[in-house]
């Protein structure tokens, strides 16, 4: 098969197995595994291997070393004031016990020859971002422990590469000389892994000077840095195997932590990228397993794969967290969730090749037995993520929650209404005397400009899945949903005003602000002046005989149609643009003038509240 096909197939599934996880609420990386599989061994409809030769290896590698990259660039050091040292004993003594512990139930319960085993489990101490951070996306986890597994995924990706080696070049140092000791081997690499990450940092600096200076025009920016990180990536590769992985890990932690504002507009762009890599590397290597390394599995590997599950990965966090502030709840979520993702079967491919070189037979066991490690270990925890985080009651919110911008009479009587249907609201404003309604009405509220920086870092966003700006000023609703719509994304943002047609020059364009909430595009002052009219949002919930069409006759003809909310708690608006469709079951809350109260309108009135009409 063409490589130009092969590349369009592996798009074709990779993001196809993303886009059916985002409908299903499946795992995606169980998804691209399956489909992979399915392409390459199960009905040969490609082999990677074939069709890249010696360019798969390279390909595998520039992708993760971008992928650890973009996951630095997510690390902020503030988030660590949360962690209570947990991040720092989980790369320390965490990695340790973990190499020991694997080790050990790979030479005992798996029975692999002692050197493969001793390799192997420095690689299982990687967790990976490639599997963490979609898990953590798909679950609302509070801040704390979802942190810590962020941090500890991205920190002990090199750390567990750099493990491998160091028992690689050790055993190699053996074969050549059987009287070489482990300090031949180990200082060597310690200064290797220093100097890629000096490298990686010193690389960082020449962005963070060269960007905001206006020595690389905005257009070359996102080549320059995806072409800086290639070539650090590599030049560290030439140091030391696998120093690379610490370089471009290094680099994009000084970058997030160096406030270089003009890395804010590539964000979108380089976790599209990422998205691609993670789909595009999951297919081509698992398309790349063969049915004979799945053979290798039996009973003592899998009593291995329980043993990671329930004995290694439980223990190492429980011993490393010892005397720590982590509460228990947290540290026994902890010790659950260790998903394995790219990083662990790329290196060990690397590293199966190289043990059977030095007549380690076992070493092929390696390439099966990692994505079996993946696969058992994502689907068990992929699957039971959010059944555990509500066990041990680590679980954010369970229902979606609405941000709202701006603290108004109006926005105020909007959370109300939201508070009572228990979605989680919260309303932000820079104005403590603004704020006073909220504090009055029990609302929860945030002190604070909602585009300050410190705010993505003292403000838990992750249970709102929804933004309504509506202050007094329409230009800066426009800009918090554009700042804001590459994280929550650009259909969750919305703000009071009609958007403009495409041939106004005089008012902002729809790419540059949220959706227009109310079919008929209400704007701050419309609403406003309706409110000290007397309109008010009226709650009304659907059933088969009282259908949408109904409620619509009870409502008076200027209501008009907010959002309705679904059973499961998902908010959908009604724009300008679009209208959800109702069905029984949903709550849908209107904004309404105030009704006449004639013995005719009140009768009306009682037999709608009977129906579900409930002004309020």
């Amino acid at each position: 098969m063409e490589q130009t096909l092969v590349i369009a197939l592996v798009g074709i599934l990779g993001i196809g197995a993303q886009w059916i996880a985002w409908r299903t609420g499946w795992p995606a990386i169980v998804l691209m595994l399956a489909a992979g599989f399915l392409a390459g061994p199960v009905f040969g409809v490609f082999d990677p291997e074939h069709a890249f030769g010696e360019l798969l290896e390279p390909i595998v590698a520039v992708g993760v070393a971008l992928i650890l990259f973009e996951g630095g660039l997510s690390l902020d050091f503030r988030e660590l004031r949360h962690t209570g040292g947990a991040v720092a004993r989980l790369a320390t003594i965490g990695v340790v016990l973990g190499w020991l512990f694997g080790a050990l139930a790979g030479i005992y319960i798996a029975g692999l020859a002692p050197e493969v085993a001793i390799l192997f489990g420095g690689i299982l101490v990687v967790t990976g971002p490639t599997v963490v951070i979609p898990l953590l996306r798909q679950s609302s986890i509070k801040s704390r422990p979802a942190s810590i597994l962020k941090w500890e995924a991205i920190v002990n990706d090199p750390t567990g590469a750099l493990c491998a080696v160091i028992a690689y070049e050790y055993f190699r140092k053996v074969a050549e000389s059987p009287g070489a000791s482990l300090f031949e081997v180990v200082p060597p690499l310690i200064i290797a892994a220093i100097l890629a990450g000096l490298i990686g940092y010193v690389a960082a600096l020449a962005i963070a000077w060269s960007f905001p200076r206006g020595a690389v025009p905005e257009y070359l920016k996102v080549p320059v840095l995806l072409t800086a990180v290639i070539g650090v990536f590599v030049i560290s590769n030439l140091i030391e195997h696998e120093a690379g992985l610490v370089a471009v890990t290094v680099m994009g932690v000084a970058l997030a932590n160096m406030n270089v504002t003009s890395l804010r507009s590539i964000h979108p762009f380089k976790e599209n990228i990422a998205v691609l890599l993670v789909s595009g590397i999951f297919i081509l290597l698992s398309a790349s397993l063969s049915i004979e390394d799945v053979r290798y599995i039996n009973w003592p590997i899998a009593w291995f794969l329980l043993a990671l599950l329930f004995l290694v990965r439980p223990a190492t966090i429980l011993l490393s967290l010892l005397g720590s502030n982590i509460p228990w709840n947290e540290r026994l979520f902890l010790a659950w969730i260790a998903p394995r993702g790219i990083v662990l079967v790329a290196i060990s491919g690397l590293f199966a090749l190289r043990l059977s070189d030095l007549g380690f037979t076992d070493g092929n066991l390696l390439i099966g037995l990692s994505f079996a490690v993946v696969v058992v270990t994502i689907v068990a925890h992929g699957f039971s993520v959010d059944f555990v985080a509500k066990l041990l009651k680590v679980k954010g919110v369970t229902r979606p929650g609405m941000l709202i911008v701006g603290s108004t009479p109006w926005t105020i009587a909007l959370a109300e209404q939201m508070k009572d249907m228990k979605a989680p609201v919260l309303v932000v404003d820079p104005s403590w005397q603004r704020l006073a309604l909220a504090r009055q009405k029990g609302i929860s509220f945030y002190h604070g400009e909602i585009l300050n920086e410190a705010t993505e870092h003292n403000l838990e966003l992750a249970p709102y899945q929804n933004l309504v700006a509506a202050t007094e000023n329409e230009a800066y609703n426009a800009l918090v949903c554009n700042e804001f719509a590459h994280e929550i994304g650009r259909d969750s943002v919305f703000q009071l005003g009609e958007s403009a047609d495409g041939d106004d020059r005089h008012a902002l364009p729809a790419s540059l602000r949220g959706r227009a909430l109310f079919e008929s595009g209400f704007g701050v002052e419309d609403v406003s002046e309706r409110q000290r009219q007397g309109w008010v949002f009226r709650k009304t919930r659907l059933s088969e005989e009282f259908d949408f069409e109904k409620m619509q006759e009870k409502l008076p003809n200027a209501a008009n149609m907010l959002l309705l909310v679904r059973d499961n708690g998902t908010i959908r608006f009604f724009t300008h643009a679009a209208k959800p469709e109702p069905r029984a079951g949903d709550v849908i809350l209107s904004f309404s003038p105030p009704q006449t109260k004639t013995a005719g309108k009140m009768a009306a009135k009682k037999a709608g509240k009977k129906q579900g009409v409930q002004p309020t």
